[in-house]
């Protein structure tokens, strides 16, 4: 059974516990975008994590159209999920990630759900994300959360619609 999962957006409260989860546990290329940096987690790319998610600070409506939260189990920061606007009205594109040891045990489906409420309170019709054919983890919380799936030439896409009852935990 999954732990209780809640979202809290990034700050600079939680940024430092954030970023010490993503370097325990996580590659670089899968918790941010490329940066020309030394590789692996090193103090340049360190700075960049963090630029990177103080420029979602502005949420939604901010210059970035991005609102990043942290996901928190058991009181413990174990990973990141956001949602950016699309050029689409009451459209959110998600993504997430979480650190190795908070994998396969539901946490990512809890927090998709939890999202998907937070999309459908700041009044979004649509949620999309795109995967690889070869991430069977983020398929599978897609679909356990309702996701609509689209093979395109190993990516996948995925659409959840808002406007149905949001699927049960």
């Amino acid at each position: 059974m999954a732990r209780s999962v809640r979202l809290e957006p990034v700050d600079e409260g939680n940024l430092e516990p954030l970023l010490s989860v993503a370097a325990a546990e996580a590659e670089p290329g899968d918790v941010m975008p490329p940066v020309e940096a030394p590789a692996g987690w090193s103090h340049a790319r360190r700075e960049a994590f963090r630029e990177f998610h103080r420029a979602s600070f502005g949420g939604l409506d901010g210059p970035t159209g991005n609102r990043m939260y942290a996901i928190l189990a058991g009181g413990e920061v174990v990973g990141m999920i956001r949602m950016a606007r699309c050029d689409e009205p009451g459209t959110v594109e998600t993504g997430m990630w979480l650190g190795r040891s908070a994998r396969g045990q539901g946490l990512g489906a809890a927090a998709l759900r939890a999202l998907l409420n937070e999309a459908a309170a700041a009044g979004m019709r649509l949620v999309v994300a795109e995967t690889t054919t070869d991430n069977h983890g983020a398929m599978s919380v897609l679909e356990k959360c309702g996701a609509k799936l689209r093979e395109d030439g190993g990516k996948v896409h995925a659409e959840i619609c808002l406007d149905s009852a949001l699927p049960a935990g």
